[in-house]
């Protein structure tokens, strides 16, 4: 069953208008099924493998690309960078747009190839794991989009929650990979475990030179249960009986193939009193329960975890929203020596969007002190409303400024256009 993506607007402009669009994102987020939907019967479509050099492609790139029409899809192109080059000279005399989508689940091995060669000729895509908007199948627009533009009257606009087939608790603990919410549930470990050890066996191995392979699962694991939570290579250096640097080596893998994400930190205009560390995520909170052992959507409601498990959710799902949109909005997060916190701020067009992140179904005015701290402490910028997200089960408001809202609401405009269908 093909779910409707929310990109899949954004792929369109951006096929229209350049020749070359490189889809990136980890293993089964749905690149190729999103591609081989909005291209069906409208190009060729070829997947490259890091052992077989498919139709040649690597030793005569040439003659390999003559024999193909465009538009072309090369899947994997990390697996076959000789390519690049060839695409470059061609691309070079014919500017024509939509010619070319390249994918890749490699951060490292794309990225690098097309920015020696196709600088200025390409442009990127990033596919994550299923939303919220787009699991209950309403990908039209998010409800980001909403508040940025006019966040005085978001409020008032009452929007509606999604109509989500699965509970909190086992929406975090599947995961939002596509074929994870088509899964029985007693066979979700399974596939996590499996998807876990193909990426340590092929993609960690052909990556980088990791001489340990099982002391580097015994890092994603620790990694798993450090989601939401500030970088300390130290600290996981000692955890590990490794150095720092080899910590972030192997932090700096898992960035490159899409399996951890960093938030930046808030400085303004005070740097000392704020801690310069990054936020670091698990990309997908179904794996990070996997990592942890935890067995069932019920384990994970009275695990320590928890807390950290719905912030990681919380966090990728803003940032789904947010690449969806252009320019995107800067992310941070904020936190000072002294204790306040604000989990995400989003920056745009001069402005910043303060989200608090609590997984509790009655939040308080006591749960906006960090957003409160924020606005004492830098009382010339303009900051806007502010967030609370949590499993609450309505809008409620707060303080003067700040409000709560439910996790998975949907987007004022959209819900209306439901109603009235």
């Amino acid at each position: 069953m093909y779910l409707e993506r929310s990109v899949k607007s954004r792929f369109d402009a951006l096929f229209s208008t350049f020749s070359v669009v490189v889809v990136t994102g980890a293993r089964q987020v749905g690149k190729s099924t999103l591609l081989e939907h909005v291209l069906k019967d409208k190009a060729d479509f070829v997947v490259f493998d890091p052992v077989v050099d498919v139709e040649n492609a690597k030793q005569d790139p040439e003659l390999f690309l003559n024999n193909h029409r465009t538009p072309l899809v090369l899947d994997e192109i990390q697996y076959a960078p000789e390519i690049v080059a060839t695409l470059k000279r061609r691309i070079d005399k014919n500017r024509t747009p939509g010619q070319y989508v390249l994918t890749g689940s490699q951060q490292w091995g794309v990225i690098r190839s097309m920015a020696e060669s196709l600088a200025g000729r390409c442009v990127f895509l990033d596919l994550e794991g299923l939303s919220l908007c787009e699991i209950a199948q309403q990908p039209e627009r998010s409800w980001l989009e909403d508040w940025l533009q006019d966040p005085q009257t978001f409020f008032t606009l009452n929007p509606s929650r999604l109509e989500l087939k699965n509970r909190l608790w086992e929406q975090l603990w599947r995961g939002f990979m596509p074929e994870t919410g088509l899964l029985p549930a007693s066979t979700i470990p399974d596939f996590h475990a499996a998807y876990m050890r193909t990426y340590i066996e092929r993609d960690v191995r052909l990556l980088a030179d990791v001489s340990d392979l099982q002391l580097f699962g015994r890092f994603v694991r620790l990694v798993a249960a450090l989601t939401a939570q500030e970088i300390n290579y130290s600290q996981m250096g000692r955890e590990l009986g490794i150095n720092p640097e080899t910590a972030k080596r192997w932090l700096d893998i898992l960035k490159a193939t899409f399996q951890w994400v960093e938030v930046e930190a808030f400085s303004g205009n005070i740097i000392k009193r704020v801690s310069g560390k990054p936020k670091g995520f698990f990309a997908d909170t179904g794996l990070a329960c996997s990592m942890q052992a935890i067995s069932s959507p019920q384990a994970l409601g009275g695990h320590p975890l928890c807390g950290a498990i719905f912030e990681t959710a919380i966090v990728g799902e803003i940032r789904k929203m947010c690449s969806l949109l252009s320019p995107r909005p800067n992310l941070y997060h904020w936190r000072t020596n002294g204790g306040a916190e604000v989990d995400l701020i989003l920056e745009r067009d001069g402005k910043y969007y303060p989200i608090e992140v609590k997984a509790k179904s009655t939040p308080s005015r006591k749960d906006t002190t960090g957003i409160t701290a924020f606005r004492n402490s830098y009382p010339n910028f303009k900051i806007e409303k502010g967030l609370v997200l949590s499993p609450t089960e309505k809008i409620l408001q707060l303080s003067e400024l700040d409000w709560a809202m439910p996790w998975d609401i949907q987007s004022p405009n959209q819900s209306s256009l439901t109603q009235s269908e």
